[in-house]
């Protein structure tokens, strides 16, 4: 009697393939989407901008070619660097990103913020996304010189300490190539007018891709 059930078993396994009925792995029906968040301030939430002008939406479609990934802007103009620390654990618990765009500090810098505050409340938002198995682009910014050459440097010099204690992925400039550039701005001279933005694209595009590269392997066992 177990000889007839493991037999008729396999007689069963066998019609079911070539009826084309046997079960699929899920991974291999569905591939799985790769969902990135950023997390950011006023230039990333398209401050001044129509809806679909700014940066994050210019990528976003960019992204639709990248099957399957699936992009969150969760940014907030005016945002600071502590009270991006203050809502990250719930940013993360409810949207469950893969890779969190890490774009905050320039208003903590603009506000005369200490350069330690700055630095900690990146860290925090950083370490609370390394918690939640989240890889971290950080967006590198630069402030204007009226600052003061020792304040902008230290400022600046955030970004790359950061990246390389915690081994992330950086924009060394958000705004490179035309940060100094004027027509690239709007009448406040602070926020990235619409030509700006395909701009901004590109320069977190080059880290980016790399990225989605990474991930798909590892969803890919590598392959």
């Amino acid at each position: 009697m177990k000889n007839f059930l493991i037999i008729l078993y396999i007689l069963s396994s066998v019609s079911a393939v070539h009826s084309g009925t046997a079960a699929v792995p899920a991974s291999a029906a569905t591939p799985a989407t790769t969902t990135i968040m950023v997390f950011g301030d006023s230039l990333s939430a398209g401050y001044g901008l129509s809806q679909d002008a700014g940066w994050v939406s210019l990528l976003k479609k960019r992204l639709q070619t990248q099957s399957p990934v699936h992009l969150i802007n969760n940014s907030i103009s005016g945002e600071t660097a502590v009270g991006g620390r203050n809502r990250i654990e719930e940013a993360l618990k409810i949207h469950r990103p893969d890779i969190v765009i890490i774009e905050l500090g320039g208003n903590d810098g603009l506000r005369g913020a200490s350069i330690e505050s700055i630095r900690d409340n990146l860290e925090a938002i950083i370490e609370a996304c390394q918690r939640n198995k989240a890889t971290v682009l950080l967006a590198g910014m630069q402030l204007p010189p009226n600052y003061g050459i020792a304040y902008t440097q230290k400022f600046q010099d955030i970004y790359p300490q950061l990246a390389k204690r915690h081994r992330l992925k950086l924009v060394p400039f958000l705004l490179d190539g035309f940060g100094d550039k004027r027509e690239f701005f709007q009448s406040d001279g602070i926020h990235p007018n619409a030509d700006a933005q395909q701009r901004i694209v590109e320069n977190v595009w080059k880290v980016l891709r790399t990225m989605l590269k990474s991930q798909q392997e590892v969803a890919h066992g590598g392959t």
